[in-house]
């Protein structure tokens, strides 16, 4: 009887176990904005995560070609918003991603692409390659095509940063604005945003996987997006100690269970 108590209790312990873990396998940031959108602001960001943006929209890229966003993402796609007379934060967001870019150990133009869209009707496709000739320095030739800027019309501009949920407004010559990259997968869903004006290698590197779902990947990155969490408050990435704890705690309760059950066999 008393065997079989303990038998039980430890049965119950690991349901419990399991339980515990997978009620953390939603993320904290769906639970928390499932069905709801954050109040609207003026100049920021309102999170459109799992949102699709408008994929037939046109613009015209730094070659003066016309093109739309659906024949351009292929991959997962790192986006941001600028202005190419922007007397401050652009350029050194533009450095960061240039930066990023050169320290990742995933491949621009096999792993993902990089698009830059200006959000000022003044902006040419000529004033476009000026400016990516500044960034692109650091990128292997062959690579530099992959990161494309984008002029347009006030239509296709307001449709893509309101999809975006990127909040700007004119103040003078110039516009106010925030500083932030978005992560879109090959379909166009928004999978993630990244904040600043430098970014980490492993942040960037984690949102393309989550922009991956759905295409096969190497098992490693399996195990850090399972054992790393995005936390939206701190807009980095954080090992999920709950979980892998809760992962060890299953492993030795199955463990002891088994031994257990040898054990009665045995006698």
């Amino acid at each position: 009887n008393k065997k079989n108590g303990k038998m039980k209790i430890l049965k119950f312990a690991a349901i419990g176990a399991l339980l515990y873990l997978f009620s953390g396998s939603l993320p904290a940031q769906e639970i928390k904005t499932a069905g709801y959108r954050q109040p609207e602001v003026e100049v920021g960001v309102v999170e459109h995560l799992g949102d699709t943006i408008p994929l037939d929209l046109w613009f015209y890229n730094e070659n003066s070609e016309q093109v739309t966003l659906r024949s351009l993402i292929d991959r997962p796609t790192i986006m941001s918003f600028v202005y190419f007379d922007c007397p401050n934060l652009c350029s050194p967001l533009m450095d960061g991603i240039a930066e990023v870019v050169s320290k990742m150990d995933m491949s621009l133009g096999t792993d993902y692409k990089i698009i830059t869209i200006s959000f000022n009707t003044s902006d040419t496709p000529e004033k476009a390659r000026e400016k990516k000739v500044n960034f692109v320095q650091r990128i292997s030739k062959e690579n530099q095509k992959d990161w494309i800027y984008l002029t347009g019309t006030q239509e296709n501009i307001s449709a893509i940063t309101a999809a975006a949920g990127y909040k700007y407004t004119p103040q003078g010559l110039d516009f106010a604005h925030p500083s932030v990259i978005m992560v879109v997968s090959p379909a166009g869903k928004i999978t993630r945003y990244l904040y600043g004006l430098t970014y980490l290698p492993f942040d960037v590197k984690m949102a393309v996987i989550e922009a991956q779902k759905g295409i096969a990947r190497p098992t490693a990155n399996r195990i850090l997006e399972y054992c790393f969490a995005y936390n939206p408050a701190s807009k980095t990435y954080t090992l999920q100690v709950t979980r892998i704890v809760g992962i060890i705690t299953i492993f030795f309760l199955v463990l002891v269970m088994i031994i257990l059950l040898v054990r009665r066999r045995k006698k």
